[in-house]
Formats: C-alpha cells, structure tokens, sequence
C-alpha cells in the first residue's frame, strides 16, 4: 500500500514537472514573438534607419559647404620672369653702360682736340680719367644688374599652398526641394513597407497557429474515434465468443481499428511538423514544447460576424507604396528640370601661399580674402533635357496605372474575401447542424446494437459518420477564423 502511495506521489510530480515545463502560447503572444524575430521586419526596419539618415543627409544641402584644400609641389624648373637674354643683359648691365658712354666720351674728347679746343695732353688725361671712371662705373652697373636679376626671381621650385573655401547655394533650379521631397517620399515607404511586412508576417503566424489548433483538435477527435471503435472491437469479440457474431464482423472491426490507428498517427505527426513550423515562425527552437491556448478550449467560437459596407475601408500599405512611387516619380522629374535651368550660389574663402605673389615673390606664407557668385546657365545640350523630362513623365504614368490595376484587383479579392467569409459561416452553420445529427445518429446505432437489432456494420457507419461531422465542423470553424483574418489583411487592418 505504501508502494502504491509513493508511486502515485511520484507519477504526479513527474506530471506537474511537465507541465511546467510546457510554454503556453496565445495568438497575440506568437504574433509579437514572430513580430520580434522576424528577419525580413527587421531588414525593413534598417531600410527605415537609412530613409531617415538619407532625409537627414538631404536637408544639409540648403546650409553652407566649407572645403579646406593643402598642397605641396616640387618643380624641376622655377618660374621666371625674365628670359635667358635679359639676365645675361642684366649681368653685363654696367659693363655696356660704360663701354657706350667711354665711346661717346673718346668721340667727343677727339672732336674738341680737332677743334683745338684741348691739347693732346689735355685729351689724353681726360682719357685716362674717363678710363679709370668707366672701369668703376661698369662694376657697379654689373652689381646692380644681378642685383635686379636676382630680385626678379621667383623661387618657385618649391610650392605651398593651401586655402578654405565656403559655398552657400542661392538657387539650384529647384534641385534641393526636389531632393528633399524625395527623402520624405523616401522615409513614407520605409514606413509602409514596415506595415506591409507586419501583416505579411501577421497572417502568416494566424494561418500557422490555427493550422496547429485545428490539428490538435482533430488529435482530440482522432482519439475520440480510436476509443469507440477499440470500444467497437472489444464488444464485436465478445459476441464472438458467445456466438451471436461472425469473424468477418471481428475481421471489419479489426481493419476500421488500423485506420482509426494511422489516422491518428498521421495527426499527430502534422501536428508535430506543425509545431515545428511556428516555433520556427516564432523565433523558438524547434524542439521547444509548446501548447497553444486554443488547443486548450472544447470548442473554438469564431468570430461569425459579417462586416457592414461602412467597415470596409481600404488601408492597404501595397497602395500607399504606389502612391509613393508615384510622387516619387513626379520629384525626379522636378530634379532633372532642375538640371536644366540657372544655378546661382555664393563663394567665399581664404587663399595662402608660399611663395606668395602679393609683395614680389616672398619666400613665406601669405594669403587673400575672396567673395564672389558663380552662376550656372545651360546653353544647348541637343534637347537631352527634353528627352529626360519625357521618359520621368512617362514612368510617372506608368506608376499610376499601376496603382489603378492594384486598386481593382484589392477591391476584387476584399470581394472575394466577404464571399468566402458568409460561405464558410454558412459551413459553420451546417457543420454543427451535421454533428448534432451525427451524434443523435450515433446514440441510435450504439442502442440498437446493444439490443441486438443494429449490425456492427451500421455502428461502423455511425462512427464514420460522427467522425466526418465532428472533422468537417472543425474545419468549418478555423475557416471561418482563417476567412476574417483574410478580409482583414485584404482592408489592410491585420497588424
């Protein structure tokens, strides 16, 4: 007795450990797991990251640009000023000087001498001292024109120069506003293909988590089937003992056994498999065991409610994203309009060199203000702009026809989806009028054969029978479930 005691003690602490063990999942917590771990959502929301960094890098074209520039230049030849020739006549400056007037001078002595106007003697020591003047005068003249030489050197073999430039643009033909707009448009679509991306990944966790709700409901019914007819099978070799039955009603019985066997294998493999798939969905390990709260109600109770024509408003992020496209389009026509007209902007900097030209050529560092306005205006280029506009125009028109087309084909499938939805309430409605009668028909068999006016045939047919309605009830119930989260997503309200 204390044995039995201790193992029941231990077979119910085995169980609780299971059971806490299992993870139980709401549909609202799945969508949130697989909002979270979702890769194609998380990849939409960096395209959102870089829209907003390229919005922020757009509205930087209206403020003022500063560009510093540095430079180093080894030459193998200096500038100059002067040629070959001229620095030759300057080196012999004085030299020509001298020998010009000595010339004059001898011409003008030997006159004066002819004239009688001077002695010979008087000549010849004015020579002497012209001579000694001239030798003076051509030394410092031959100074003084390497000296000038040497001042009009440039000293340009090695070259610094550096300078800050500020460019602030007035007018780009509209191309900054242009560009702005489309940074906007820009960050608008990173926006609904967020919301596109969430109810793509909402209504793929709903279809998989009815998916395993309506397996393991139908595990449920497969056990249900599998005992009435074990139950079946036990009553049939019983009346086969006691003779009242044949062995072909024990061997029929035996055969809807093994299907009521694989038929619940089978469940219970696709809902394993099923499983598998949502944790997957869900960011989960596969192997996690998980238990649904769904799984844990008799019955599901979907929402049977028909929507009225003021509910159905369309927000579709599939429109949206066309609408941007469509702007998108008329912008980049605006931007290369902009190209094609006058672009005004405003310069100013600072200019500092070595040498520097601004006091002769200095060997040292010195520079200069500037302002100024630079002013673009395209003459001719073949009527290339002309074709550009066109062919931006004709992509526009492009991009809404096609948001058109979408429009006509979302208001077919929301359509299509009330349809489907009053059909599969309707099923529902039928179904559970299906199983009360199964049921009822059923109760009947299992009394008839056990007053012995019933064939375990007809029991059979009763089973079958209950089984189809209960499975075809179940089915019913999660389309009715999986047909208003279709019309949701169709009206662009699943998220």
């Amino acid at each position: 007795m204390n044995r039995r005691k201790v193992t029941i003690c231990l077979f119910l602490l085995a169980a609780g450990t299971m059971l806490h063990a299992q993870t139980v999942l709401t549909l609202d917590s799945c969508r949130q797991l697989a909002l979270r771990n979702n890769k194609q959502l998380n990849v939409s929301r960096l395209k959102q990251e870089v829209a907003a960094d390229s919005r922020r890098a757009a509205r930087t074209k209206y403020l003022p640009k500063v560009d510093a520039f540095a430079g180093y230049e080894l030459t193998s030849k200096e500038v100059s000023i002067l040629s070959d020739k001229n620095k030759a006549a300057l080196s012999q400056l004085g030299t020509t000087a001298a020998t010009s007037l000595s010339g004059s001078l001898t011409g003008l002595i030997t006159q004066m001498t002819k004239d009688g106007l001077i002695s010979p003697q008087t000549a010849q020591a004015l020579g002497g001292y012209m001579g000694a003047v001239g030798q003076g005068l051509a030394a410092k003249g031959n100074e003084l024109g390497n000296t000038l030489k040497d001042a009009l050197r440039t000293d340009t073999r090695n070259m610094f120069a550096g300078s800050v430039m500020v460019r602030q643009p007035l007018y780009m033909g509209g191309a900054i506003t242009a560009l702005n707009r489309m940074a906007d448009i820009n960050m608008e679509m990173a926006a609904n293909d967020i919301d596109l991306q969430l109810q793509n990944t909402a209504i793929h966790i709903e279809q998989t988590y009815w998916l395993v709700v309506s397996l393991r409901h139908k595990q449920k019914l497969a056990q249900s089937f599998h005992q009435l007819v074990q139950k079946l099978d036990t009553d049939v070799h019983k009346m086969i003992d006691e003779g009242v039955a044949t062995r072909a009603d024990g061997l029929r019985v035996d055969v809807s056994v093994n299907e009521a066997e694989m038929a619940l294998m089978r469940v219970e493999d696709n809902l394993a498999l099923a499983k598998m798939r949502l944790c997957q969905e869900c960011g989960l390990p596969m192997e996690s065991d998980i238990v649904l709260a769904d799984e844990l109600a008799e019955e599901l109770h979907p929402d049977t409610t028909l929507p009225t024509e003021s509910t159905l408003t369309l927000h579709r992020p599939e429109l949206r994203l066309l609408d941007n496209a469509v702007a998108l389009s008329e912008q980049a026509t605006h931007l290369i309009q902009a190209a094609y007209r006058p672009q005004v902007a405003l310069t100013g900097g600072y200019l500092i060199s070595n040498p520097s030209v601004y006091n002769g050529f200095e060997r040292k560092f010195s520079g200069i203000w500037n302002v100024g306005v630079v002013v673009r205006l395209p003459v001719w280029s073949w009527f290339e702009g002309r074709y550009k506009i066109r062919a931006s125009k004709t992509a526009t028109t492009i991009a809404e026809m096609e948001k058109t087309d979408l429009q006509e084909k979302i208001d077919l499938q929301v359509s299509q989806c009330q349809f489907n939805l009053k059909e599969a309430v309707r099923r529902l409605k039928m179904a559970e009028s299906s199983v009360a009668s199964a049921d009822e028909n059923l109760r009947c068999a299992n009394v008839g054969f056990s007053e012995g006016v019933m064939e375990s045939t007809d029991v059979m047919a009763a089973q079958t029978a209950w089984q189809q309605a209960h499975s075809q009830k179940i089915d019913a119930e999660i389309e009715v479930q999986l047909s208003q989260v279709a019309l949701k997503k169709a009206l662009g309200y699943l998220q």
